[in-house]
């Protein structure tokens, strides 16, 4: 039995951030994630995307921001258990919850604080009937490192951000020997800028664009070999690659949460916007998982969010004490 103060599900950048917050409090935290590193889909879907709406950065990149968020944390020394999904909370008499995951690993705290992003993600699969079978062996769903195509025929499909930008940046990078997008429109739904970047780059030979198709089949002997092209107009085509990555987004659940007993709203945790907390008292939900008026998903608002959820998880945990707001700009970081 793993015992804390604060039990946090989820390691993604608002999770990482609360331990920072509970520390200056000293307050223990352990996190919980079903991915094998911290920093959620900052670090599993995008780590080289930059963001620019990080307080203080002009631009930084995903993966960089958890290093940071990671190094922030150190001085307060916080647990994880990685590589297992929290499937189950039981509530105990002492005013305490255990989470048991999928392993079978619990832990003990008097506060639990969701912060499990969208929740669980499955990537939506196009209907072809060989793609299970070249998982992992040259179809993948999404691009966590850039240098794994060096040098390599690309063939992506989709019409949003996430195609257009990687096809952007492959191709501009010189990464991939050849990039193909294959889009089953004409018109892409992604920022016009980047619509307009790839119609450049096209026109430049760099891309080569497909629209008005889509991948049907794959081909290849234990690995990606070619993909079936259909065209509205051409047919099928056969084209040579070593890759098919269809980019058609992810879809989020809350998964076992979902059972947990908590107030749900359109695949979200209910919360009162004093402190983010539930329907069940001692358990909060903060970020992307919960949703309340106005609630708006971006990274710097679940920082807040999980700020005031610290304070009130104080005051659970130590009714008989008065909380005095300490700057860090006079008190500095004492860690344990």
């Amino acid at each position: 039995m793993i015992k804390t103060d604060i039990i946090i599900i989820g390691a993604g950048p608002v999770g990482l951030f609360t331990v920072f917050e509970a520390g200056l409090l000293k307050l223990k935290c352990h996190l919980i994630d079903s991915l094998p590193q911290p920093g959620g889909q900052c670090s599993e879907i995008y780590p080289k995307k930059p963001i620019y709406d990080i307080p203080g950065f002009a631009s930084v990149l995903a993966g960089e921001l958890i290093d940071n968020l990671m190094e922030q944390a150190a001085p307060f020394k916080p647990g994880f258990t990685l590589g297992e999904a929290a499937v189950k909370i039981d509530r105990l008499e002492e005013n305490k919850f255990v989470v048991t995951t999928n392993k079978g690993t619990q832990h003990e705290a008097p506060i639990v604080m969701i912060a499990g992003g969208l929740g669980v993600f499955e990537p939506r699969k196009p209907p072809i009937a060989e793609l299970e079978s070249f998982e992992d062996k040259g179809v993948e769903y999404i691009i966590k490192d850039p240098e794994f195509y060096r040098g390599k025929r690309c063939v992506i499909s989709g019409g949003g951000d996430s195609a257009l930008d990687w096809s952007i940046f492959l191709a501009e990078k010189n990464i991939a020997s050849e990039v193909s997008l294959v889009h089953r429109r004409s018109s892409f739904r992604g920022h016009l800028d980047s619509v307009q970047k790839v119609m450049d780059l096209a026109e430049k030979g760099k891309i080569n664009l497909i629209t008005e198709a889509e991948v049907v089949g794959i081909g290849g002997n234990g690995h990606v070999q070619s993909v079936t092209v259909k065209h509205n107009t051409e047919g099928e085509v056969t084209k040579e690659c070593d890759h098919f990555i269809p980019l058609f987004g992810l879809k989020p659940s809350l998964g076992p949460i979902a059972d947990w007993g908590l107030e749900i709203e359109k695949n979200a945790i209910k919360v009162d916007t004093l402190d983010y907390s539930t329907n069940i008292p001692g358990i909060y939900a903060i970020g992307d998982v919960n949703t309340y008026t106005n609630k708006l998903k971006l990274i710097l608002c679940g920082f807040h969010e999980g700020t005031l959820a610290v304070q009130s998880a104080f005051a659970r945990i130590h009714p008989e004490k008065k909380n005095v707001l300490k700057y860090t700009t006079v008190n500095g970081i004492q860690g344990f």
